[in-house]
């Protein structure tokens, strides 16, 4: 399936229905603000994870849209991440910021920390990951995944507002829903990678391959498997990665809306230009 198809917008013209920036996160985003306008969009590649909720701040239209649904009934296996990226395209939508829970691989990242990475390596198996299925191959480089303008203004509003902030780090994805073994953990902070989580891939290289911005903030709640601090921790559970989460979700609320204000109105970065030199035409 080509990027050429169009979808459709029930309910509301497509005119009327525009964003500027989008965000991967959960209504706890958007409740607060006036406005907001939800829409159920239908892409080629079946439905996004739930309605896109539009609203302005500070001027700018922003789509948030939350990558598990709204009641977080959508594991990170199943997730539909070509239907997500493409509904965020369609709207219009040329930045995507895209928080997400991890845990800790090396014993300097500390739960509460947030990590801004700047490398992903996938260890996922099984999930669409191109938009490209031909007739004309198209390899888009991933070999820097994010944007640099997004990440300097993350870690900017980050280090303002008090947080704890590594500038870089690698993100290990996995697939899911179960987290990993000891020596999975072992295995991965043995390779020098900052922390884990289950769904910057494909969402971060989708958004790369439609000429999007996009920056990943790790927000750390837990230290995988216990292994980096010697043993002296226990393995994570569920609970404990959504009480740290919880108590992370105002802060970044509160610096993803200050990103917003401070987003350039164009783009001076290498990203709308991943396109020139990706196309093999014969």
């Amino acid at each position: 399936m080509g990027i050429g198809k169009s979808i459709c917008v029930k309910g509301l013209r497509m005119s009327k229905a525009r964003a500027d920036i989008g965000v991967f996160g959960g209504s706890g985003f958007y409740r607060f603000l006036e406005n907001v306008q939800e829409i159920k969009i239908e892409t080629p590649y079946g439905a996004p994870s739930d309605h896109i909720a539009l609203a302005e701040v500070e001027g700018r239209r922003v789509a948030f849209l939350p990558r598990h649904g709204r009641h977080h009934s959508i594991p990170p296996h199943r997730i539909n991440f070509r239907a997500n990226l493409w509904a965020m395209k369609e709207l219009g939508v040329t930045r995507i910021i895209s928080p997400f829970a991890a845990g800790s691989l090396q014993a300097h990242i500390h739960p509460g920390d947030f990590v801004v990475v700047d490398q992903y390596v996938d260890r996922t198996h099984g999930r669409a990951d191109t938009f490209y299925e031909g007739p004309i191959v198209t390899h888009v480089s991933p070999a820097d995944p994010y944007c640099p303008t997004l990440r300097q203004i993350a870690i900017d509003v980050i280090r303002e507002q008090g947080i704890t902030c590594h500038e870089r780090g690698t993100v290990v994805v996995i697939q899911g829903p179960r987290f990993s073994t000891k020596a999975e953990s072992q295995w991965y902070t043995s390779m020098g990678w900052e922390v884990i989580s289950m769904t910057q891939y494909p969402e971060a290289y989708l958004a790369r391959e439609l000429a999007m911005c996009v920056v990943g903030i790790s927000l750390i709640t837990d230290y995988d498997s216990g292994l980096v601090m010697g043993g002296q921790v226990p393995p994570v559970t569920t609970k404990e990665v959504l009480e740290v989460f919880q108590r992370n979700s105002e802060r970044i609320k509160n610096v993803v809306l200050e990103m917003i204000r401070r987003i350039p109105d164009t783009r001076e970065c290498p990203c709308p230009h991943v396109l020139d030199h990706a196309r093999i035409e014969v």
